[in-house]
C-alpha cells in the first residue's frame, strides 16, 4: 500500500474530513481503523507545548529533537489508529475520534499514542479518514497497516510511537 488518499480510498477508507470541520454525528458508530493524513501542501511547524491534555499526570510533550526526528517528509499518513467496540459494545469510531479531538483540546483522555499530532501548529488542518470493520478484525487490521507502513517507510507513521501487534 502507498498510504495516500487514493490508496486509502481504494482500500475502502471514507470520510476524509478536515479535523477542524469534523462533525461527530457524521462518523460511523461501529468499530474500525482510522488514519490521520496531511494535506499535500502541509509543512510541519512544531509547537513547544502541545495542545493535548495530560494522561495519568504525564506530560504529552516531546522534546523538539525527538518530535522532529519522527517526521517522515514523504509520508501523507501521520497516524493509524483503531476504534474497538469496547467491552460494553458501545465504543467505535465516533467515540474514539471524539476522544481524539477532546484530547487535542486539552482534555485528559486515553489517546496517548497520538499525542504528537497535537504538537503540530496546524493540527486542525489535518484530515481524518476511517474504515469500518467487524470488531473481530480491528486489532489485526491496525497491526497489518502498521507493518505495511513500516515496510514502505522503514518506521511507523509520525504520531504512532508504538507498533500494534495482532492480538490472539
Amino acid at each position: 500500500m502507498l498510504f495516500t488518499k487514493k490508496s486509502l480510498t481504494e482500500d475502502r477508507f471514507t470520510g476524509f474530513r478536515l479535523l477542524d470541520e469534523l462533525d461527530p454525528m457524521r462518523i460511523p458508530q461501529g468499530p474500525g481503523v482510522f488514519a490521520i493524513l496531511r494535506p499535500a501542501d502541509f509543512e510541519p511547524s512544531f509547537l513547544s507545548k502541545s495542545t493535548a491534555g495530560t494522561f495519568k499526570k504525564k506530560d504529552p510533550n516531546l522534546k523538539r529533537e525527538d518530535r522532529e526526528s519522527e517526521w517522515i517528509p514523504d509520508a501523507s499518513v501521520l497516524y493509524i489508529g483503531k476504534a474497538s467496540a469496547g467491552s460494553q459494545g458501545n465504543r467505535g469510531l465516533r467515540k474514539q475520534l471524539q476522544e481524539f479531538m477532546d484530547y487535542g483540546r486539552g482534555r485528559p483522555t486515553v489517546v496517548w499514542d497520538a499525542r504528537l499530532i497535537w504538537q503540530l501548529r496546524d493540527a486542525l488542518d489535518l484530515i481524518v479518514a476511517w474504515k469500518e470493520l467487524p470488531a473481530s478484525e480491528v486489532n489485526a487490521a491496525e497491526a497489518a497497516y502498521h507493518a505495511d507502513f513500516v515496510a514502505a517507510f522503514g518506521r511507523l507513521p509520525f504520531a504512532n510511537l508504538v507498533q500494534a501487534r495482532s492480538k490472539k
